[in-house]
């Protein structure tokens, strides 16, 4: 039997086969993403075939949900799965990390860029732009769920969530912008800077998204608790994200000291 929207999470049950919306949107993000590159990677001097292009993106679909499902294990919920390990590969069931596919991806995409001979922070630098974009397709997949969302706030596009007091800010919708805002000038860099200078477009990526990142959490709900530092009481989104912006700006730095 075939249904459509079954439920607020699915898009299409067949029998016992369901299709959720975050699945969909990360289908839509990589198809964007094989789409993009093939354009932006002049700006790069890059002139790689679709096949070439479809085998790293296949590494890094790999790198993303590998890494993204592991970061949020060991980032969010350790001893949860330590006392259920056989559900750690059941990501239909919701629980990726951000962070975590920011290191699956890197790791898997920099051994597969350079088995090709090829310059990782060149392609790197056009990635960002469609990997930006694609976290925000994630987002969108969130704000379907009605997952991730705010505290409560009176601001007229408060949104309500089933089963939770009061109007919500909608952090998943904030997010989108979020990142939608870090694409465009990720993309504006890439074909304004000139001359090029390989890496420093992964730099500003990291240094937007840990900075952008790091002010959300301060209206999402935390499900996870807050590490109290003595000086100020954090997150644990904002605790991963820190260490990301400072990579963005040492490599910044070396990136430049690189051409030098």
């Amino acid at each position: 039997m075939v249904q459509f929207f079954p439920s607020r999470t699915v898009a299409l049950a067949i029998g016992s086969f369901a299709v959720h919306w975050y699945g969909i949107m990360y289908l839509l993000a990589f198809l964007l993403t094989f789409f993009l590159v093939r354009i932006l990677q002049k700006q790069r001097g890059l002139s790689l075939s679709g096949d070439e292009w479809s085998s790293l993106l296949t590494w890094g679909v790999i790198g993303v949900i590998l890494g993204g499902r592991l970061g949020y294990v060991l980032f969010y919920e350790p001893a949860y799965f330590l006392q259920h390990p056989l559900e750690i590969p059941a990501i239909w069931r919701g629980g990726m990390s951000s962070h975590g596919g920011f290191i699956g991806v890197t790791a898997l995409l920099f051994y597969a860029i350079r088995k090709r001979g090829l310059s990782f922070l060149a392609v790197a630098d056009i990635l960002v732009v469609p990997v930006a974009i694609g976290l925000s397709f994630g987002r969108i997949g969130n704000f379907i769920n009605q997952e991730l969302y705010g505290t409560v706030t009176t601001l007229p596009w408060g949104i309500a969530i089933p089963e939770v007091e009061g109007l919500r800010h909608p952090t998943q919708l904030y997010a989108v912008a979020k990142d939608v805002l870090i694409a465009l000038l990720c993309c504006l860099y890439l074909y304004r800077s000139r001359p090029p200078v390989p890496g420093r477009g992964l730099a500003l990526f990291f240094m937007l998204y840990g900075a952008l990142r790091f002010l959300l959490e301060y209206l999402r709900v935390q499900a996870h608790g807050l590490t109290d530092l003595g000086v100020l009481t954090l997150s644990r989104g904002q605790l991963l994200t820190i260490p990301l912006f400072l990579a963005g700006i040492a490599l910044w730095i070396w990136a430049r000291r690189r051409e030098a």
